[in-house]
């Protein structure tokens, strides 16, 4: 695999020496001391200033340098950009890679779209959030853009290569590289940086015109610097911005002006309530906003955030369940999705992808180790594939939040790669082991190294691995995929043989990838042959089973209940939980069965049935393994007892799901016998009462589901982890019939 500097021996051009212009020939001289790097201006004196510095190799016009430029970098003002593109392009070599800075990209982008050809083929458009209120190349920033965010826009069809070099470009800068359509960029934009400085620059305007203006300035306090702060930005740029953006601007100031004119009902009519609503909420909300983007821990994740509020669901008691609904993508394969499509040679689109907390921290990771991916966007993703050995060294721990998932498959992956990295999570993940998937691993040539308890965070050496024929002790899928991965990367066949059915995601994967992958159901063995590539391809997520089984037991158990859910993922290794409530009794019905992308898919209908308690059966175990959980509240409405044994794997998820289900069920009247593999739970009446998740998100989930059947109000406490698998589950669960409320209080 190549190490190289993209940007080695390149000739970098920078169009427009000013602030931002300054600070990236700044941020690259100082990266990259040997790079070429020269600027076109209007100022002389910023192009001398900046030659004396050593920052400028040399300047000139567009027409002199252009044609020996390999990186171009446009800094202009949006409208003065779109009038320099033909210049550009005219005097632009064949292969050059041409990308901007503008904080406006659909007019842009359509001015590159009419000169067309390769040229727009070779335009990567870019916009870094940074920035200051000081313009010109006095003001440049060395480090102006060191953990900052960069958006890059590119169209659907571009030059890769020319992704590639400007991405390793930001990251060289210390960025944080990631994508959006250009539409999408502009409505963000629109509202998060347009419009404030449209309002900074409106009120000052204002004041101005008042009479009393001269007392207004001398009396004004630092809360009128602050927010007037804005209004010291470049009028010329500004004036640009906002008739590039006027549609998107326009559309964001006609909700500001609507709020504005209840704000003023409210002081008007001195409706104290209204006006401290709205106040609180949007308190509430900065907060939040500080606290996710601005932790200096992980700035693309809320999960360190959220273990410090106790979130707690409210259920009241009865409901039934009807409608018809599709929960979010499959968790499982959305992870996979990301890091085969960013392995793959090629552009691959996913739909339906999960954007939960813990799939978005896997979309990170591969964006950290410099792979362009556009989205989510309404749960569609563009994957810029790097191919098998494209991958670039993490600048930071990757973090992997909560999810065990992406942790051990990326374990598998780093460990054949030629950088170290390492793999961190929540409180959660760090207390889970990790030595299943190590062990194996190490077998292969892997090293790898855990805290002396064989827990993350996971160092890993990049290595040269070997294949292995491995025996799993215990059904997991997780094990068995991250020593496929690794096997990828291995010399010769890899082999896994599983003591009972798991999920095969995997290897249905690799397949849609065309990656040679041999499944033999009979033996339970897998196994490939390390040293091919993967093709890029499109993915339609199917919903996800094991959101999908809150619903089907809640419909079960909820007399009068008749719900429809669709597009749902019937995976043979991940149907155990339609098999166990069939077995208990549950009224299901499997509809329109088809294959999306290789994975079976159908819509379930679901009505109340009385059901029965069971004794599971070991086989059953695996398919149905992280349903548990909402298994066991179907248990404690069926009649009789239900068995489980078997399953200590439950004891190590994100929580020990045997102990914390069995307090629970304890605590709203229910009688469990726990056992080391198991639990026995007898059916009965469920009471109110107050229930600790422990932070589990499924467990979280499970006992609101019981509120469905329960006698008076179920509390449940540290529920905030049910963003990381299920986005807007209460939105879902109150619409289809569970009287559930959130609140919270800080811990």
């Amino acid at each position: 695999m190549s190490s190289q500097n993209p940007l080695q021996d390149k000739s970098v051009l920078i169009v427009g020496l000013g602030m931002i212009g300054g600070s990236i020939a700044c941020g690259l001289r100082a990266a990259h001391k040997n790079l070429v790097i020269k600027a076109c201006d209007r100022n002389s004196e910023a192009l001398q200033a900046a030659v004396s510095d050593g920052v400028l190799s040399g300047h000139g016009s567009i027409e002199d340098l252009c044609p020996e430029a390999d990186l171009i970098i446009v800094c202009l003002p949006p409208l003065a950009l779109i009038d320099a593109l033909d210049d550009i392009a005219r005097s632009a070599k064949e292969t050059a890679t041409i990308t901007d800075v503008a904080s406006v990209k659909s007019e842009i982008q359509k001015k590159v779209d009419s000169i067309g050809g390769d040229f727009a083929l070779r335009f990567i458009s870019g916009h870094p959030i940074a920035g200051s209120e000081q313009s010109g190349y006095h003001a440049a920033i060395e480090n102006l853009f060191a953990k900052r965010n960069i958006i890059l826009t590119p169209a659907s069809e571009v030059n890769q290569q020319c992704l590639q070099l400007v991405n390793e470009m930001w990251r060289s800068l210390g960025a944080n590289v990631l994508g959006m359509s250009a539409e999408r960029h502009d409505q963000v934009l629109a509202a998060t940086s347009h419009l404030p400085h449209l309002l900074a620059f409106g009120i000052v305007d204002s004041l101005v015109k008042q009479e009393l203006s001269e007392d207004i300035f001398r009396y004004a306090a630092g809360g009128f610097a602050d927010f007037s702060r804005l209004a010291s930005s470049d009028p010329q740029m500004w004036s640009d911005i906002f008739v590039s953006n006027s549609k998107a601007t326009a559309e964001v100031l006609d909700d500001y002006i609507d709020n504005l004119t209840a704000l003023k009902k409210a002081i008007t009519e001195k409706d104290r309530d209204t006006l401290f609503s709205v106040f609180a909420e949007a308190n509430s909300s900065r907060e939040k906003f500080i606290k996710t983007h601005f932790n200096p821990r992980t700035t693309l994740s809320t999960t360190d955030e959220l273990e410090t509020m106790n979130v707690k669901f409210e259920i009241e008691p009865g409901g039934k369940i009807s409608g018809k609904l599709r929960v979010p993508g499959d968790k499982s394969i959305s992870h996979r999705s990301i890091i085969f499509g960013s392995l793959a040679d090629g552009v691959s689109k996913v739909k339906g992808f999960l954007e939960g907390e813990d799939a978005l921290n896997t979309l990170s990771a591969f964006r950290e180790m410099g792979v362009n991916i556009i989205g989510p966007e309404n749960g569609e993703l563009t994957i810029y594939g790097v191919g098998m050995h494209g991958l670039k060294a993490p600048r930071k721990p990757l973090y992997m939040g909560n999810s065990g998932t992406a942790m051990r498959l990326l374990a598998g992956l780093l460990a054949a790669q030629s950088f170290d990295s390492e793999l961190s999570g929540d409180e959660s993940l760090e207390s889970r082991p990790m030595n299943r998937i190590a062990n194996p691993l190490r077998e292969m040539g892997a090293q790898i190294k855990t805290d002396e308890d064989g827990t993350p965070p996971l160092k890993i050496q990049g290595s040269e691995l070997s294949a292995i024929n491995y025996q799993m002790p215990m059904a997991s899928a997780q094990v068995k995929s991250s020593i496929l991965v690794a096997g990828m990367y291995a010399q010769g066949i890899s082999t896994v043989v599983e003591p009972a059915i798991c999920r095969d995601h995997t290897e249905r994967m690799l397949a849609g990838f065309s990656y040679p992958v041999v499944q033999n159901s009979e033996t339970g063995k897998s196994e490939l042959e390390g040293g091919h590539s993967l093709q890029a391809t499109d993915i339609d997520v199917p919903a996800d089973i094991s959101s999908a089984a809150f619903f089907l037991v809640a419909a079960s158990i909820a007399p009068g209940s008749e719900l429809e859910l669709t597009h749902v993922g019937v995976n043979p290794t991940r149907i155990g939980i339609i098999n166990l409530l069939k077995q208990m009794g549950a009224d299901i019905e499997v509809n329109n069965e088809r294959l999306v992308g290789g994975e079976p898919v159908a819509d379930l209908l679901v009505r109340h049935s009385q059901l029965k308690g069971i004794e599971i059966p070991e086989q059953e175990i695996p398919l149905a393994i992280d349903e548990f959980p909402v298994l066991f509240i179907a248990a404690a409405c069926a009649d009789g007892e239900t068995v489980l044994r078997g399953a200590e794997e439950l004891r190590v998820k994100e929580s020990d799901r045997i102990d914390a289900m069995a307090v629970g069920l304890n605590a709203l009247g229910i009688e469990t016998e726990v056992f080391n593999d198991g639990i026995r739970i007898n059916g009965g009446q469920i009471g109110g009462g107050e229930v600790d998740s422990r932070g589990d998100h499924r467990i979280a989930m499970a006992f609101t589901v019981a509120g469905l059947r329960s006698s008076s109000r179920i509390t449940v406490n540290n529920c905030a982890n049910v963003a990381t698998s299920f986005p807007g589950f209460v939105e879902l669960a109150n619409s289809s019939g569970i009287n559930i409320s959130i609140g919270g209080e800080q811990s």
